[in-house]
């Protein structure tokens, strides 16, 4: 009895021949693959909520005193100086600081391009 007869195709798949002669597909880009030199303007993710206890211990007061701040002066104050503390920790947040995230906001990344644009031409 004679052995079965293989089409070509699956000679040279079984010995591995296929392998040489399929290469990667050329990859053409269609734009050229430099940054550009500026980014688009995104608005910023809002932050996260701060002195909500202060703030609903304040309210829970107000609703307990028919809404008398002279009786919620104490919460009131409390709320106040949470609210003044965390404006004045904004402020002194650097402007070159990266996000709590770690990202850089869309305005510090224009500025820094402005500083180090990408070169179009040689001198």
């Amino acid at each position: 009895m004679a052995a079965p007869v293989y089409p070509a195709w699956v000679t040279r798949w079984v010995s591995g021949q296929w392998r040489q002669k399929k290469r990667p597909p050329v990859i053409r880009p269609t734009r050229p693959l430099v940054l550009a030199n500026k980014v688009a303007n995104r608005r910023e993710q809002a932050g996260e909520a701060t002195c909500i206890t202060e703030m609903s211990v304040m309210m829970a007061c107000w609703k307990q005193n028919d809404f008398n701040d002279a009786a919620c002066a104490e919460e009131i104050r409390m709320f106040y100086d949470c609210v003044a503390k965390t404006e004045e920790e904004r402020k002194n947040q650097n402007e070159d600081t990266l996000s709590p995230r770690g990202n850089l906001s869309s305005s510090r990344v224009n500025k820094l391009l402005r500083r180090f644009p990408h070169i179009t031409r040689y001198v």
